[in-house]
């Protein structure tokens, strides 16, 4: 039997206890002023069919969102779980976040990560704070997908692959 720990219900608690829930890892990326800009979350919600709409939640101290925000397309890659060196390179707060990540164009400045599982094009239709964050809802415009990549999961505070079977 596993033993229960309880967590005091702040930042650090919630954290811990979150680590044990998995999630994908998407990456948001825009070409703004012809210079690639992105980041990597793992909030990312399918919100509605019809509409077609997303979500994903960014942190009120990121400095990249705001460079994003003001995008008229943004290009979300669902990652692979052979792209854990670009999503870390999304993920740091220094220094060239694209220099080994090949990535294609989409619409406007809509810009993805290629050998993605899944890409999902939109336009940011509304931002709505919450807590710390910014929940970040998204009208989907375009949809491609790749068969036969897992998808990079994010559990446990590390990358992890799923095992079928």
């Amino acid at each position: 039997m596993h033993e229960l720990l309880d967590f005091p219900a702040d930042g650090n608690g919630l954290r811990r206890a979150f680590a044990n829930f998995p999630s994908g890892v998407v990456a948001v990326c825009a070409e703004i002023y012809g210079v690639p800009h992105g980041l990597a979350v793992s909030t990312f919600v399918p919100v509605s069919l019809d509409p077609p709409l997303v979500s994903f939640c960014v942190q009120h101290s990121s400095s990249t969102w705001p460079k994003l925000s003001g995008a008229t397309h943004l290009g979300l890659s669902l990652l692979g779980t052979d792209q854990q060196a670009a999503a870390k390179a999304l993920g740091a707060r220094n220094g060239d976040r694209f220099r080994e990540t090949a990535v294609h164009r989409g619409t406007g400045e809509a810009v993805f990560i290629d050998g993605a599982t899944a890409w999902i094009e939109g336009v940011p239709e509304t931002q709505v704070t919450a807590g710390d964050h910014l929940v970040v809802i998204l009208r989907v415009h375009r949809v491609a997908a790749r068969e036969g990549i897992d998808p990079l999961v994010f559990h446990g505070s590390k990358f992890r692959t799923l095992h079928t079977g």
